[in-house]
């Protein structure tokens, strides 16, 4: 009887501190999708900081984890929230499309435009050495936009399957509260560890 006790308030301790970590300090993020490909692939771990941005605003290029502007999905319960929570920051379970992982690319303020098979910033070509040489940007139907000031435009690497800010329903930005944090390690597989 005293080991299941034991067991239990370990139990406990473990996803209050689970809990506690993915609230204020970071989590482990599942690749489910090649949206990201190749800079990362299906089933690769991340860590995601939740501390950079208090320190400093997101930048062009970083690869940040954010909630998904057109999730519909039903919020878990009390009771299953921190094992949800627990779960989560290890990175062995995720809401599906609760959470999307994509790359900075135009910031507050800037004019953003795909055309010629680029994307241009303020009426200047952007250059994006994270992709590979053949990748062609496409947005059908697209425009020129601006920025708006509390928000950012993020796309995949995998720019021919991606669901990105050309793509969300509700907008076409990322507002700066629903950015949970850069990915600053890829933690899995271990042959693929190292700053994505």
């Amino acid at each position: 009887m005293r080991d299941i006790r034991e067991y239990a308030i370990l139990a406990v301790v473990a996803i209050v501190l689970a809990s506690l970590i993915r609230a204020f300090v970071g989590l482990a993020f599942y690749i489910p999708s090649e949206s990201m490909v190749p800079t990362l692939k299906v089933n690769d771990r991340v860590l995601v900081s939740r501390m950079t941005y208090r320190l400093r605003d997101p930048r062009r290029s970083d690869i940040i984890v954010f909630e998904n502007p057109d999730y519909t999905g039903r919020k878990p319960s009390a009771i299953a929230r921190p094992f949800q929570s627990l779960f989560e920051l290890v990175g062995a379970r995720q809401r599906k499309d609760r959470h999307f992982i994509k790359r900075v690319i135009g910031l507050p303020g800037e004019t953003v435009e795909v055309k010629d098979g680029s994307v241009w910033i303020n009426d200047k070509r952007l250059i994006e050495p994270w992709l590979p040489k053949d990748v062609v940007t496409d947005w059908p139907g697209g425009s020129k936009l601006v920025v708006p000031q509390d928000s950012y435009w993020v796309m995949g690497d995998n720019r021919s399957d991606s669901k990105d800010s050309r793509f969300f329903d509700s907008t076409h930005f990322i507002k700066r509260s629903a950015i949970i944090g850069p990915a600053v390690l890829r933690v899995w597989p271990f042959t693929r560890f190292g700053h994505p």
